[in-house]
């Protein structure tokens, strides 16, 4: 039978099971805080969906695909970006323990005032509506070919069932189905790996051999990537969303485990890559490997896809809708926040009929936040109002210097792919820095 056909069965069956298991929220705790019993999440369900909200649909297609160009090198390199875990965990705990801080919206307007929530909120919008079609469009990609009417028409029964489930439980219904979805990633990636290695006859020794320790082989991005880590997670409420919901120590732990459990998860998807490039594979490194295993593995690994989507996707509707009404006080009530879960659905799907471009839209909206490193970082130290918008700004400017390919060359000093993105966050950081603490220094 046609493995599209299949497809669809997973797709619809396990939304459903999602949406009958998922629980109702009756009360704003468990709608906007996923408390259940007026318990908090623990460390361990934490720890699970803040790993799977992260491994989405784009990340392990670019792990799979950095495996395939890289070797193992592009897949550390990639897990780089997991170091955002521990970061962003070890800043909210001592926000929340010396700062009293209860969210970032309130960290910012009491020390920044309204404007910065407005450009803050601005830039966040963006990335959860990034979040929406950059994922769905990869789901859509195994249904059929970008432009066919499979291709469309999988990626709108995808959201509206995710959506169903969101709207169920909100981030009550998000965690809770996120533990389900870790759990068969895990099973999932169990059974890919056990086909690489016995019946594609892969060994160990291979996988940590392949590739070259280099610059221009893939540690630009390693470089690059943790660099982000100091900024990036912020701009991210899925994330920044689950460092408060939990007490602080259990938060702390969660995202410490997160760190290192979600790099190693990317590393182990990237094996995928790694095998493809010895077989002299092209193309979609996942979709390539799945063909040559046949019609199961194939389907494995678009259950994968489906799983992962869905976590991120049920993550961005219950993140909007805490951002539309919560934070930016547009309504309170659970009925508000379902409708704001509505809006980001059909307006993140709009770009899906644009042909939007998806796997370089998680670099270049890092080198855009840039800005936020010292913000954070510096969470404690007194500064001028006037710091965040320099700063801001400074790396909305290297942003646009990546995307238009603007960046003077003599300013690079490394060869290969990512080059350009290292160099441009290395200066960009920098000057965010200098122009974050110049008011300080001018006020003395």
């Amino acid at each position: 039978m046609a493995p599209v056909y299949w497809q669809w069965w997973l797709l619809i069956v396990s939304s459903l099971a999602f949406l009958i298991l998922s629980p109702w929220a009756k009360t704003k705790a468990q709608f906007f805080k996923a408390t259940f019993r007026n318990r908090a999440p623990s460390a361990g369900m934490l720890t699970g969906s803040l790993i799977i909200s992260w491994i989405f649909a784009k990340s392990i297609t670019n792990a799979a695909n950095l495996g395939l160009d890289f070797g193992i090198v592009g897949g550390v390199a990639y897990a780089g970006y997991y170091l955002s875990f521990a970061i962003a965990g070890i800043i909210i705990y001592l926000m929340r323990v010396k700062g009293g801080f209860k969210s970032i919206h309130q960290f910012l307007i009491e020390k920044f005032g309204r404007g910065a929530i407005v450009i803050f909120s601005i830039l966040i919008s963006i990335r959860l509506f990034n979040e929406v079609w950059s994922n769905t469009m990869v789901i859509g990609s195994y249904f059929g070919e970008i432009g066919s009417s499979s291709f469309y028409w999988s990626i709108l029964v995808f959201t509206v069932l995710t959506l169903a489930y969101a709207l169920k439980g909100g981030l009550s219904s998000s965690i809770f189905t996120d533990v389900i979805q870790m759990g068969l990633f895990a099973v999932l990636l169990c059974v890919i790996l056990w086909n690489i290695f016995s019946i594609g006859e892969m060994e160990v020794k291979e996988v940590v051999s392949s590739g070259d320790w280099t610059m221009a082989t893939g540690l630009n991005l390693l470089f690059a990537a943790v660099l982000q880590s100091f900024s990036y997670p912020f701009h991210d409420p899925v994330l920044t969303d689950r460092g408060f919901i939990s007490k602080p120590k259990t938060t702390l732990r969660s995202f410490i485990f997160a760190s290192i459990f979600g790099g190693i998860c990317i590393v182990l998807f990237s094996i995928i890559g790694v095998y493809a490039q010895k077989n002299g594979m092209e193309g979609q490194a996942a979709v390539e490997v799945g063909k040559s295993f046949g019609v199961v593995i194939l389907l494995v690994i678009n259950f994968i896809m489906i799983t992962s989507a869905a976590s991120t996707l049920d993550s961005t509707f219950s993140s909007s809708s805490k951002l539309l009404t919560l934070d930016l006080k547009f309504g309170k009530t659970i009925k508000s926040g379902r409708i704001a879960m509505i809006i980001v659905a059909i307006l993140g799907t709009i770009p899906v009929f644009l042909n939007a471009e998806i796997l370089s839209a998680t670099t270049i909206s890092g080198t855009m936040v840039i800005g936020l490193t010292p913000i954070f970082i510096f969470w404690n130290m007194k500064v001028p109002k006037i710091s965040f918008y320099l700063s801001v700004i400074c790396g909305l400017v290297f942003g646009f210097l990546l995307v238009f390919n603007f960046f003077p060359q003599f300013l690079i000093f490394t060869e290969g792919p990512y080059a350009d993105l290292l160099w441009i966050n290395i200066w960009g950081i920098l000057s965010c820095i200098i122009l974050y603490l110049i008011p300080k220094w001018l006020k003395k």
